[in-house]
């Protein structure tokens, strides 16, 4: 990672992101402040038919003799699947050229920090 300059105050850093008033920078992108016209927090809906699908299946195959251990297979799949699928969230910019997720997390804290130290630089550069 580049050194800071001199008089330059920075925001927020961790060891995937730093903000600094002048930059945002990730792990793979740097960003000037003065191109990022606004930030806020994205969330990622992950798509649940899969696991509801396995669910139904599974429910309906139990009420067959031939398929009861398969139907019981694919309904616990299901639901497990249905339990560890999480919302994912990004800090999404706006800039001259279009919105990016820049960041993405399943820990909306860590997004929500970053977006706030994000908004403390834009405020103070004015």
């Amino acid at each position: 990672m580049e050194a800071p300059l001199q008089n330059e105050f920075t925001f927020y850093q961790d060891g995937n992101v730093t903000v600094t008033q002048s930059r945002f920078v990730t792990n793979s992108k740097t960003y000037a402040m003065r191109n990022i016209s606004s930030v806020h927090i994205f969330e990622i809906i992950k798509s649940k038919t899969l696991p509801i699908t396995m669910i139904i299946i599974g429910v309906l195959m139990l009420f067959s003799d031939a398929s009861r251990v398969l139907g019981l297979i694919l309904l616990t799949l299901g639901i497990f699947i249905l339990a560890f699928t999480k919302n994912e969230f990004s800090v999404r910019i706006s800039t001259n050229s279009g919105e990016v997720n820049s960041i993405v997390s399943k820990d909306r804290l860590y997004i929500q920090n970053i977006v706030s130290a994000l908004n403390d630089a834009i405020v103070y550069r004015g």
